[in-house]
């Protein structure tokens, strides 16, 4: 008996792991086609990848509270200061908080633009924090909130000195 459960284990655990990097690759791929909008300057087809209760905080605070907002705002911004603005991705962490809710962080590098009001942002990275929920078999993003990094807080930042555990 004990030699059968041993096998067992093992194959469940690797259906698990497989199934997770399965729900990994669709979400990226979800992640893709939003950064395709953005580079298309384009979000006709954000229902693709959204839920219809979507919410998104962008970089300086701005709340929008459904897909029609999201979307909305996102055509406008893209109409003007983000019109030739690339977007690119540059790291992606997965985590799987329950069986159909992902939080995934996302590094992306956005490009030099300028505001309405005239200030000018040089390209810099931003973390996207993502929550994705699965609905009927697909994964689509639920909220969103973006910050800008700043590259030089974060040689201040404290776990860079954490000492290590065992």
């Amino acid at each position: 008996m004990k030699h059968l459960i041993f096998p067992i284990l093992i194959s469940t655990n690797m259906i698990f792991s497989e199934k997770g990097k399965t729900d990994e690759a669709e979400v990226e791929k979800q992640i893709d086609a939003l950064i395709a909008s953005w580079n298309n300057h384009n979000y006709d087809d954000i229902s693709n990848y959204a839920t219809e209760d979507c919410d998104w905080v962008n970089v300086v605070g701005m709340w929008w509270k459904n897909r029609n907002e999201v979307q909305y705002a996102h055509q406008v911004f893209h109409n003007g200061m983000f019109k030739n603005v690339k977007l690119t991705k540059k790291s992606i962490h997965f985590r799987s908080i329950a069986k159909d809710v992902m939080v995934v962080h996302l590094l992306q590098r956005v490009g030099a633009y300028t505001t309405p009001s005239g200030s000018i942002y040089p390209e810099a990275d931003n973390m996207k924090l993502m929550v994705f929920v699965k609905k009927e078999g697909n994964w689509l993003l639920t909220a969103v909130e973006n910050v800008v990094v700043v590259e030089q807080a974060q040689m201040s930042n404290p776990i860079n000195n954490m000492p290590k555990r065992n």
